[in-house]
Parts: C-alpha cells; structure tokens; sequence
C-alpha cells in the first residue's frame, strides 16, 4: 500500500547518544541547525515523535519560522504540519504542549489505548490499530486518510529503530555533534535489530557550524511480498533508466536494475541498449554479469514492466532469462498491457518458477511515461 516517504531525523552525539541524563535537555547542535530543522519541518506534511519523547521533551514542534508559515498557506497547506504521536498504552499526560500548540493533532494506539486516551480528554484525534501497533498500517492510514505525503520522523529511538528494521524509513538525517556522552544509561540513537546487511548511500554530508549534517538512504531490497523504502527507490531508478531507450514504435521502453541482497548495484539495463535493437532491459542488465554470481539467487531484479513471458526476437523471454539466472525476487511496477503481445503474463511464469513477483502499482505513470506513445 501506498505510504508517505519517511524522513529521519535526529542528532547524536560522537558517541551514539541522543541525551544524556542530566534534568535539562542537552543541545546537540546550535542554532544554524535549529533553523535548517526548522526548514525541513515546514517542507514536511506531518511531523511524528513517540510518547516517550513528549514524556521526556515535552516537545512543541512548531514551524517557528513567520516567514515559512507564510509560505505554506499561501500554498495552501496548513500553517503548521499535523503533529503526530504513537503509543501502546495510550497514557499520555493532556497538558503537554505538543496538544495545545500547533495545528491539528493525531494519536496512532491500541484499541485499548484508545479508550485510555479519550477518558484522560486528549485533545488530539485518535487512532486505534487493533490489539498491537502496525507501522505499515499507521503510514497508509496517515496517506490515505490524512493525505501525508512528507512524513518527518524526530523520535525517539525505539521508533528510530523499528522504521530502518522494518524498512519503512526512505532517507536519515543525522547530526554529528562533536562531544561525548559516555552514559550508558543514556538514550541512545538506535537500539538492537535486525538492519539492513550492506551499506546505506550516502546522499550528502554538510558542515553546520561545528556540527556535521549526513543524508543517508536504505538500500538493501526486501526479502518478501512487502516492499521496502529501498524498493522504491530501486524501481524508481528502473523507470528512469526506461527514458533513456531509443525511441520504438514496435516495442516498449523499459528499465532494469540487479541488486544484491545487500544493497550492492550488480547491473543495470534498458531495452535496445547499445548496438542491439531488439534487447530487453533485463536481458541486457543480466549480460553483464557473471552467471554464476552467487549473489543472483538472493537478488532482487527491478523492472519498470513486467518482464515479458513470450517475445519473437529471441528464444527465451526475460521472464525465463531471470529464473535460469537464478533470480526469485522480481520487482515491478506496470503490468504488460495486450499492446504487442496477447494475455501476456511474465509475473505468472515467474510465479510459477519460485520466483516472488512485488507489484508496485504507485510506480505506473513513471514507467508509462516513455510509452506514452504506445497506449
């Protein structure tokens, strides 16, 4: 289901720790980073802190900014972005500021929780998710209901580390202060879990003042039906690469990425690639790789289309190229239309293989963009 892309944003210092455990909350960065948070917070359509954070911080999260404000309503967006919070218990005290400051309000909890927080008068809207809370089921419900397309997550790190682990954060930005903590009862950024085995890309790295700036983004793919931040982000790598086919009136323009289990780019392809008019994305991301790479039965293979399961030009369709490569997770965004090939069904001939077929149909206007003509 269609989720809000999720932002992470925290500041740490040298050593892990978000705070210390000191009365007083201790400022990790000065005021030129203030106002860059500041910044974000007013690009953003929501902003989310766990209960422990408004127990902790007592946080107001306000767009501080006259100016910014200014700019979003005359956008016409709300002044400030919703504020929202999560808890399990649903205990939370009402007199916090983070109810009574800002624009509208909203609480994610258990259905037990809900009974909570509406006899203790919360003045928030609230959510109850079932018996246990369900991240996937918050983030679609924040998009589909409350229409967030921009979610900005400042904390705390319990909730830090179940959005990386469960996949669902598409971007970090971490603030590196220069001191120490050395609290091992301190709160630290990220607890134990099970988090991507590769490396995150790196998207930038900025000086402020005497703190660091670093924009990270997850990029291991997942391992079953349920999509990651990552898998968006490859398909969407895929769907660019389909603009870069020369122009067919015979065949579509697709785009194709391998990547490894661990994050790692193994190929990339698109159709009538080079000097051979008739290849296919993943025929020629898969040429040039080693067949007996071990890291393809483990991979993931991106596909703007659907990988085809017949085609006139070459004895083997890609569908079939992929599962003799070894290839058992296929990620896509547009199934085959009848354009060329009728009842063509390139995910059943996968599916009937072993191979896992992900469909991502929020992907399908990039994917068809180059076809336009086509349709």
């Amino acid at each position: 289901m269609p989720h809000p892309y999720v932002l992470l944003s925290a500041a740490v210092s040298l050593d892990g720790y978000l705070d210390d455990t000191g009365p007083e909350r201790l400022l990790l960065s000065g005021p030129a980073d203030f106002d860059r948070v500041d910044e974000v917070r007013a690009s953003v359509d929501a902003i989310l802190v766990g209960a422990g954070t408004i127990r902790a911080d007592n946080p107001r999260l306000l767009v501080n900014s006259d100016e910014r404000r200014a700019a979003r309503t005359a956008a016409g967006r709300p002044e400030y972005p919703l504020k929202v919070t999560v808890s399990g218990s649903g205990d939370l005290d009402p007199q916090a500021r983070f109810w009574h400051t800002g624009g509208e309000k909203v609480l994610y909890t258990t259905d037990q929780g809900a009974e909570r927080a509406r006899a203790r008068g919360l003045a928030t809207d609230v959510v109850p998710l079932g018996t246990d809370l369900d991240w996937r089921r918050l983030l679609t419900h924040l998009h589909d209901v409350r229409g967030v397309r921009r979610l900005m997550v400042e904390g705390g790190g319990l909730i830090h580390t179940q959005l990386l682990t469960q996949g669902l954060a598409d971007e970090l930005q971490l603030v590196l202060a220069p001191l120490f903590v050395g609290d091992p009862k301190a709160p630290r950024l990220f607890g134990p879990g099970g988090y991507q085995g590769g490396r995150l890309r790196l998207l930038e790295t900025r000086q402020i003042e005497d703190v660091v700036l670093m924009r990270y983004e997850p990029t291991a793919p997942g391992t079953g039906p349920l999509a990651t931040a990552a898998d968006h982000h490859w398909l969407a790598l895929a769907c660019e690469l389909a603009g870069l086919c020369p122009p067919s009136d015979t065949a579509f323009s697709v785009g194709a990425v391998v990547v490894a289990a661990d994050g790692t780019e193994l190929a990339r392809g698109h159709s009538r690639e080079g000097d051979d008019p008739v290849a296919h994305a993943e025929e020629a991301a898969l040429a040039k790789l080693d067949p007996s790479d071990p890291r393809l039965a483990t991979a993931t293979v991106y596909s703007s289309l659907e990988p085809c399961a017949r085609r006139a030009s070459r004895p083997a369709p890609c569908a079939r190229l992929l599962l003799d490569a070894g290839v058992r997770r296929v990620v896509t965004a547009w199934r085959e239309p009848d354009t060329f090939v009728q009842d063509a069904d390139g995910s059943g001939v996968l599916a009937a293989g072993g191979a896992e077929v992900v469909v991502l149909p929020e992907h399908e206007h990039r994917a068809k963009a180059p076809n336009r003509h086509l349709l």
